[in-house]
């Protein structure tokens, strides 16, 4: 019979936040990270939804946004065509399960820049707050440790 702790994927090895050990090369999971598709980055994120205290780079980020944008277009189209008074179940049921993931992976992106995660109130603020959050979001990662840990990348 097969181990299935040796069976694993280069993804379920990385999953963890990196190391604060210095006997841990933490060049050895970048590596491994530069050779993730979408979905894994996807993946990644969604395995990370409770932990809201890390960092998460640029790409972690956006593959995330893109990948749910583009199940939130799926599932609205599907309920458009089974539903004709607009009812949107299925709609509904990816975007209230992406929900923490989206919010886990939204801090540890602000947590990368050096900023609070208190910093996603201002999403509160109509136009001006998404401005300055997208503004962050698309900043460079801070190269030295901070609260949260060392650098994502």
């Amino acid at each position: 019979m097969i181990d299935p702790r040796e069976n694993k994927t280069t993804l379920d090895k990385v999953y963890q936040p990196p190391s604060t050990n210095p006997t841990i090369d933490n060049n050895d999971i970048y590596a491994a990270e530069e050779n993730y598709s979408i979905i894994d980055w996807f993946k990644k994120s969604l395995r990370n939804y409770t932990n809201f205290s890390g960092r998460a780079r640029r790409k972690e980020y956006w593959y995330f946004v893109l990948v749910h944008t583009v199940l939130m277009f799926i599932t609205s189209m599907i309920d458009a065509m089974l539903f004709d008074s607009g009812f949107p179940l299925f709609y509904g049921i990816v975007a209230l399960g992406l929900f923490v993931p989206g919010l886990a992976v939204t801090i540890r992106r602000l947590h990368d820049t050096s900023r609070s995660g208190w910093w996603v109130l201002l999403s509160l603020i109509p136009l001006i707050g998404s401005i300055v959050l997208l503004i962050f979001f698309v900043s460079q990662t801070k190269f030295e440790t901070n609260q949260w840990g060392p650098p994502a990348k």
